[in-house]
């Protein structure tokens, strides 16, 4: 089975057909800048672009930067704020002509890495962390999804999360990995003691530099590089088809 995969970030917008009992991309993935602002009409368009690219008629399935409630969008951290209150399947649907499932993005990469990634067959609480322009977060108990948990929103020494330790932060703070590593720990900290998870993995774009700032973490659950890495939204996004109850 062939789903056309799309996951929209605050940076860029990529695709690609992933073969969803594999987990695997069938081609090179379609990249486009994402506007700025990110308003409805300019994404939905390089949504539109990137199925035109494939020649798609089939399914597509949209991990989408936000709160996802029945197709509907409920909150806007990184994209414009016009989307909320938005229903973003039906907004993909008459743009590309293919009917859509949208899903929360950190939540899609989580699908990609419980089903075929490093949490696989991992039994108890795993909760998957995207760091990127912003941080995201997906939880899973024994393979089910909590979904739209956003806990890279949480407050930490009176700042959102993602406003201190995501990758964005890094760069334009302009820290060295050991400085951004120990707020990024502590973030992790804070998520073992409300959540005593068996594994946290780390996916997103940063997950690529993982060794670089692995050993400076110290929480006791075991920390892992996401294995899909950047390509994880591709594919839960696919997957994520598969499961309309979410």
């Amino acid at each position: 089975m062939t789903v056309l995969g799309i996951d929209i970030g605050g940076t860029g917008i990529k695709g690609a057909p992933v073969d969803v009992e594999k987990g695997e991309l069938l081609s090179e993935r379609f990249r486009v800048l994402t506007p700025q602002p990110a308003t409805v009409d300019d994404v939905a368009e390089c949504v539109a672009q990137i199925v035109k690219h494939f020649s798609w008629k089939g399914r597509i399935g949209c991990g989408f930067p936000s709160a996802i409630k029945h197709g509907m969008i409920m909150t806007a951290a990184n994209i414009d704020d016009s989307w909320i209150g938005v229903n973003a399947k039906t907004v993909f649907e008459l743009h590309t002509g293919c009917k859509a499932h949208i899903i929360n993005d950190a939540d899609a990469a989580g699908w990609a890495e419980i089903h075929f990634g490093a949490g696989r067959g991992v039994q108890g609480v795993v909760i998957c962390v995207t760091v990127g322009t912003g941080i995201g977060t997906a939880i899973f108990s024994n393979g089910v999804l909590l979904p739209n948990t956003e806990l890279g929103h949480l407050m930490v020494r009176g700042k959102e999360a993602e406003h201190r330790a995501s990758d964005r932060v890094r760069r334009e703070k302009e820290l060295s990995w050991k400085k951004w590593a120990k707020r990024f720990n502590e973030y992790l900290t804070y998520l073992e003691k409300l959540f005593w998870p068996d594994m946290i993995i780390i996916g997103g774009g940063l997950s690529k530099d993982f060794v670089k700032f692995a050993s400076h973490l110290t929480i006791q659950a075991p920390v892992v590089a996401a294995e899909m890495l950047n390509e994880a939204g591709i594919i839960g996004a696919a997957l994520s088809t598969l499961h309309p109850e979410v």
